[in-house]
């Protein structure tokens, strides 16, 4: 990893602990935040997942319509370090314990590569 990489690397995991933070608080079930990038196509690259205890949390929080307000945040956090998503519908995803369980026997690094591979994101 580039010097300039692991610098832009270290301002993503701030910006998305703030928000990690924020949506521990605010969003019941709400469990973690990763990412994935690659720094030769950043931020285009940048994938970002949000990840819920089970599907009826993800689904209640979409039903009460959060996903716009998280969306939000981290897209004013990012700005705030200076990285701008053009793209945020389709960089941020959401998903669950449950189905990465029930899909990937928990492995959440084969079902993050599997979704890069087939660009699942959703």
């Amino acid at each position: 990893m580039r010097k300039s990489d692991k610098k832009i690397d270290n301002q993503l995991r701030l910006a998305l602990t703030d928000v990690c933070d924020h949506a521990l608080e605010c969003y019941p079930g709400f469990e973690w935040i990763t990412h994935t990038v690659d720094y030769d196509s950043f931020p285009k690259s940048l994938r970002i997942v949000c990840v819920f205890d089970a599907e009826q949390q993800l689904r209640h929080f979409n039903h009460q319509g959060h996903k716009t307000a998280l969306l939000a945040h981290i897209k004013r956090n990012l700005a705030d370090v200076g990285i701008v998503l053009n793209n945020i519908d389709k960089q941020v995803s959401f998903d669950t314990e449950t189905a990465c369980q029930q899909q990937h026997n928990g492995n959440w690094a084969l079902r993050l590569n599997a979704a890069i591979i087939n660009h699942k994101f959703h």
